[in-house]
C-alpha cells in the first residue's frame, strides 16, 4: 500500500485530501493507497471571516466547520498533533506517542502569530487574526470615542497580504459611516518604502489613502511598543503616538518544521514550481508552510493543493509528475465597507488592479459563504 500523509487541515491540506480522494478513488477502495489527514484540532478554520468579526458583521463560530463534515470519507482523518518528522525513515510521531509511516508527506501546517517577539505588542495592540483578537478589536472599536488609530504592519511575511490595505480603508469608512470621522485620525505604517510589498497594489492604494486623509508612514519598522505611554518606537529611531493600535504581528511557521531540518522560521524550503522540499525526498509543502515566492493567502494554498494532487496521483500511477505551479494568486480586496476590488498575478506578472465597486464587494461576501464548497474540493 502507498501511504500519502497530509499534516494540517487548513485550506491547502483539506483541498488536497479531497482532490486525492477523487483522483485515487479506485486505488483507495482497493486498499492500494491510503490518504491520511492529521490535524491538531477537530475543526477547519476559514480565517478571512475574522476581519468581519472585528466590525461586528460576523461571529467567530462562522469561521468553523468540523473537518469530519468537509473531508471525503475515503480520507482517514486523525485529530492529533504531529510532533516529529523523520524524513530519513519516512515516519512521523504524534503527540499521543504513535507513529505513522508514509511514502509521500505533505506539510500544510500554516503560520502562527508571535506578537510576543515585539516587546509591548501583546499588551498594547489589537489584531484580527483569530477569534479572541477579532472580538477584542470589535469591542475596542465600539468603545472608541476619538483620537489616533494606527494600523501598523509589524511582521512580514504575514497571512493575507491584502489585509493591511483592506482594514485601513474599511476602518476609515466605518468611522465615517458613524459620523465620527472628524474625531478620528487614521494612520498606516509599512516596513518598506511604499504602502505594500507589490508595487502595483501600493500605486493603487496611495491616491485612495490620500483622498481619505489617511496619513502614511513607510520604512517604519516597529522595534517595540510602549503600552503605558501608547507609543510605537522604530528601529529607525522614529516614534508614533496612538490611542488605538491595530497591528499585524510577526508570524512564523510551526516548530515542527525547524526541528525537522526542513526550513528556517518554520517555512519549508521548496522548489517554487514543484513545491517539493529541497531538504528531503517525497516531501511537499503547500500554503503558508511553503517558502515559495507567493503570498500566504488562501487562493495560493488552493492552487498549490491542486498541483500537488496532480503530482502525487502521477507518482502513485507510476508516471513522472509534470504538473507545476506558477504562482497563481487571486485575491478579493475590500476598499471600504461596501466596495471591493480583486487582484490576480503570478510569478511573472504583477497584480492587475481594477477599480473598486459594490458588485465585487458582494461577490467577496458570496465567496465567503460558498468557501466550504472549495474546502470540499468542489470549486
Amino acid at each position: 500500500m502507498q501511504r500519502i500523509l497530509i499534516v494540517g487541515g487548513g485550506t491547502g491540506g483539506t483541498v488536497l485530501a479531497n482532490r486525492l480522494s477523487t483522483k485515487l478513488d479506485d486505488e483507495i477502495d482497493a486498499d492500494e493507497v491510503e490518504v491520511r489527514l492529521v490535524n491538531d484540532g477537530p475543526d477547519h478554520v476559514y480565517k478571512p471571516v475574522y476581519l468581519y468579526v472585528a466590525f461586528g458583521q460576523r461571529e467567530p463560530e462562522d469561521a468553523l466547520r468540523p473537518l469530519s463534515d468537509l473531508v471525503n470519507p475515503r480520507v482517514t482523518l486523525d485529530v492529533d498533533r504531529v510532533t516529529d518528522v523523520d524524513t530519513d525513515a519516512k515516519r512521523v510521531t504524534r503527540h499521543d506517542g504513535g507513529e505513522l509511516d508514509y511514502d509521500y508527506l505533505v506539510l500544510a501546517t500554516g503560520a502562527t502569530l508571535v506578537p510576543e517577539e515585539t516587546p509591548g505588542l501583546v499588551e498594547g495592540g489589537h489584531h484580527f487574526y483569530g477569534p479572541e483578537g477579532a472580538e477584542n478589536l470589535r469591542d475596542a472599536l465600539a468603545d472608541f470615542e476619538g483620537g489616533r488609530v494606527v494600523f501598523s504592519v509589524v511582521g512580514t511575511p504575514h497571512m493575507c497580504p491584502a489585509a493591511p490595505i483592506e482594514f485601513t480603508l474599511m476602518v476609515e469608512d466605518w468611522f465615517r459611516e458613524r459620523g465620527m470621522r472628524d474625531e478620528v485620525d487614521v494612520h498606516y505604517t509599512y516596513p518598506i518604502m511604499r504602502l505594500h510589498g507589490k508595487q502595483s497594489i501600493s500605486d493603487w492604494a496611495e491616491p485612495r489613502f490620500a483622498d481619505r486623509d489617511i496619513e502614511t508612514h513607510t520604512f517604519f519598522n516597529v522595534e517595540e511598543v510602549d503600552p503605558e505611554e501608547q507609543v510605537l518606537h522604530t528601529v529607525e529611531g522614529e516614534s508614533l503616538d496612538y490611542d488605538l493600535l491595530v497591528a499585524i504581528p510577526p508570524h512564523r511557521g510551526d516548530d515542527l518544521i525547524v526541528e525537522s531540518g526542513l526550513g528556517d522560521d518554520g517555512w519549508v524550503e521548496v522548489d517554487r514550481n514543484t513545491l517539493e522540499a529541497t531538504a528531503a525526498e517525497d516531501v511537499y509543502a503547500i500554503g503558508d508552510t511553503a517558502a515559495a515566492p507567493a503570498p500566504k493567502a488562501g487562493s495560493v494554498a488552493h492552487y498549490e493543493a491542486g498541483v500537488v494532487a496532480e503530482r502525487l496521483a502521477s507518482s502513485v500511477h507510476g508516471h513522472v509528475p509534470t504538473e507545476t505551479y506558477h504562482g497563481k494568486t487571486i485575491c478579493f480586496m475590500e476598499a471600504g465597507m461596501d466596495d471591493a476590488t480583486y487582484v490576480s498575478f503570478d510569478y511573472e506578472n504583477e497584480p492587475v488592479m481594477r477599480d473598486e465597486n459594490k458588485f465585487v464587494h458582494w461577490a467577496k461576501l458570496a465567496y465567503n459563504e460558498s468557501y466550504w464548497l472549495t474546502a470540499r474540493g468542489l470549486l
